[in-house]
């Protein structure tokens, strides 16, 4: 009553409040100082980590340094993908090349080297067999004396047997257009057919089917549009059937070759679900219209790759 009298009371009460206050920031710098106690330990275990990862970086740099130089491996001296001009250059200069009886080997690989291909080579090639088995399918030409040692990859690699003689054994239809023949290429949306004499055509059908492209949302679910698409395709593969089946009952179709080209998985398509039996198939990439996009198909097939062991 005295102090509520003297107006003690309201003096006492702002002392308890500062000391209030004095304590919640006697307790926050406390706070404080402990987290920069943290931060200042974590920043020394930082530093100190990345110094031991520094010398570790530079000791590992030094024994790189002192390390010889790793062995790059075989490979082969050079390698070309080489069609029209630039590769009948090349198949002459090695039809015309001649050596001694037995002199100069010619050989068709398929899947991999045999036995006795590799007893033929070991004298010649020794490690470099390895370079041969990469290239396969191809052909082989080597001379006995290693002057001479690529291997082909034609339109065409027949099986053939590993023979020595005074001259590789080639034939230029393996390589280059020769004569009458023809080439089909089949997309899942275009077909066309060109009958050739050497380089020129000289008969030519094509067309193009309605099929679908890629699925978007909306309008069709994922599996109806994939029935469509499929029931498309089967559509556009009969027509090629068909279209085929005319060529083979053509006139003009006894001895001609029929090489058969396009996306791989529907050229297979096409040559198990029918009786065709062409000459040769080959993936290849050609786009646009019928008539540009044989033209493409074309150029690829008849493209040669060329490495030099």
């Amino acid at each position: 009553m005295l102090d509520e009298l003297l107006g003690r009371a309201s003096l006492k009460e702002r002392i308890d409040e500062l000391e209030d206050e004095n304590e919640r920031l006697r307790k926050r710098y406390e706070a404080e100082s402990e987290r920069r106690a943290d931060a200042a330990t974590a920043r020394q275990d930082a530093e100190e980590r990345i110094n031991r990862l520094e010398d570790r970086i530079a000791q590992l740099e030094g024994e790189l340094e002192r390390e010889p130089e790793a062995d790059p491996g075989l490979t082969v001296r050079r390698r070309d993908r080489l069609r029209g001009g630039d590769l009948e250059a090349v198949f002459e200069r090695l039809s015309s090349f001649r050596t001694g009886p037995e002199g100069a080997l010619t050989v068709g690989v398929a899947d991999e080297v045999s036995d006795s291909v590799r007893t033929a080579l070991d004298d010649v090639l020794g490690d470099r067999i390895a370079l041969l088995e990469d290239a396969t399918p191809c052909l082989c030409c080597v001379d006995d004396a290693g002057l001479l040692a690529v291997t082909l990859e034609p339109p065409l690699v027949p099986e053939q047997d590993a023979v020595w003689n005074d001259r590789f054994a080639l034939e230029r239809e393996w390589f280059l257009p020769t004569g009458r023949h023809a080439i089909a290429l089949v997309r899942t949306d275009l077909f066309a057919l060109g009958t050739y004499e050497d380089d020129d055509r000289v008969a030519y059908r094509g067309f193009e089917s309605d099929v679908k492209g890629s699925h978007s949302k909306g309008g069709f679910s994922q599996a109806r549009f994939e029935r469509i698409r499929d029931g498309q395709i089967d559509d556009h593969l009969e027509r090629c059937r068909e279209a085929l089946a005319e060529y083979e009952a053509g006139g003009d179709r006894a001895d001609t070759p029929l090489y058969l080209v396009g996306q791989r998985g529907i050229v297979d398509a096409l040559v198990e679900e029918s009786d065709l039996e062409p000459s040769a198939t080959a993936a290849v990439d050609a786009t646009g219209d019928p008539k540009p996009a044989l033209e493409q198909a074309v150029h690829s097939f008849w493209t040669t790759e060329l490495r030099v062991l």
